[in-house]
């Protein structure tokens, strides 16, 4: 952010509205996929819309000020969220039952470990070529997901199975959707499950450079335990998978963050901030988190069986909201390490009611 200030001439006030550009269309776009692809067909749309952030990618690379960036950016945020949510639902289109968790599993693992390794990429990457090289390395890896796709991904929504696409039928869709309390709760239990992570993530390089006197090139001093627990929780997630139903594994999930959002609290409260100890507890968060993640998409999705990619678009664009919106707050509690947790403890205590108020 410095860098990119210091190319266009601007504050990094201002350099955070690239952020913001980006996140607020992801959030937003997130509420349309899954109903342009129950409509017109998973591939093609998965398709259009890689293209689309490809040429956006182009444009971030070679912006000639600060203004073409942001309308770049908002472009890239427009298209960015088609796989998450489209993904989710071709998961649902072709597995049911146990294998269609142990499957959500993996998408987990991916989706999740991407945001954890990406800023370890980008701050090599930033090192080494400047911040402009982050968006040419953006438009080689989505130009090679887009042709992987075009050379192996199937249609898995038949013809005779989808969904109009007019304005009666979706304002029906949508509102059958947002008034099923036990759809929003068990979102808003994802939502701010994933809030507890998050929150760090956002505030990496202050956490790390400011609080734990790390250098940009060893953010993996956090990123790499994310890793990890992503990686380990949704492994276990799938493992339990048709050994325990999905809504006790939610809640297995629940008692393991609250483990450990209570540790790094304590933690926080007493020791000086330093590693490896204070991130610590931010593993066995996220390998909690990692866990439930899974069983809960699967129990969202699954109230919908007709219209997956409506509910997985809903689904998203809370998640996809919420993390807007901790993008905007994270610099309110990201000037201390026990701030952070008490901002983390507070996002479990959300995710937790969320989860009662479903199974109620």
């Amino acid at each position: 952010m410095p860098e990119i200030a210091s190319t266009f001439g601007v504050g990094l006030s201002a350099i955070q509205q690239t952020l913001t550009a980006y996140m607020v269309p992801f959030a937003v776009m997130t509420l349309w996929h899954g109903a342009i692809s129950d409509a017109f067909g998973r591939r093609r749309v998965v398709l259009i819309l890689l293209g689309l952030f490809v040429a956006a990618s182009v444009g971030c690379a070679v912006a000639p000020s600060f203004s073409a960036l942001l309308i770049c950016r908002a472009l890239q945020g427009l298209t960015a969220g088609a796989g998450m949510v489209i993904g989710r639902a071709i998961v649902r289109d072709v597995i049911e039952g146990a294998e269609a968790q142990r499957m959500m599993a993996l998408v987990t693992i991916i989706f999740a470990v991407a945001p954890a390794v990406a800023p370890v990429i980008g701050g090599w990457l930033h090192h080494w070529f400047g911040w402009r090289s982050v968006f040419v390395f953006m438009t080689v890896f989505a130009a090679s997901v887009g042709w992987w796709c075009w050379k192996t991904l199937p249609e898995t929504l038949s013809v005779e199975r989808r969904q109009p696409f007019h304005p009666a039928y979706l304002a029906r869709a949508y509102w059958s959707v947002w008034t099923n309390l036990p759809f929003v709760c068990i979102c808003l239990a994802s939502a701010a499950g994933f809030a507890g992570l998050f929150i760090y993530v956002v505030s990496a390089p202050v956490f790390l450079m400011r609080h734990l006197h790390v250098s940009e090139t060893d953010f993996l001093w956090l990123f790499g335990p994310v890793t990890l627990g992503l990686v380990g929780g949704a492994t276990l997630s799938g493992r339990v998978a048709g050994r325990i139903k999905p809504a006790k594994t939610v809640m297995l999930g629940c008692c393991i963050m609250a483990v450990a959002c209570g540790f790094n609290l304590l933690l926080n409260a007493f020791v000086p901030p330093g590693v490896p100890w204070s991130v610590a507890p931010i593993f066995v968060y996220t390998l909690g988190m990692s866990l439930s993640l899974p069983s809960l998409t699967i129990l969202a999705l699954d109230l919908f069986p007709k219209q997956r990619g409506l509910a997985a678009s809903c689904q998203s664009f809370i998640q996809a909201g919420g993390n807007a919106i901790i993008s905007v707050l994270a610099p309110l509690v990201w000037g201390t390490t026990l701030s952070l947790a008490v901002a983390q403890v507070a996002f479990l205590v959300l995710a937790a009611v969320g989860v009662a108020l479903y199974l109620r």
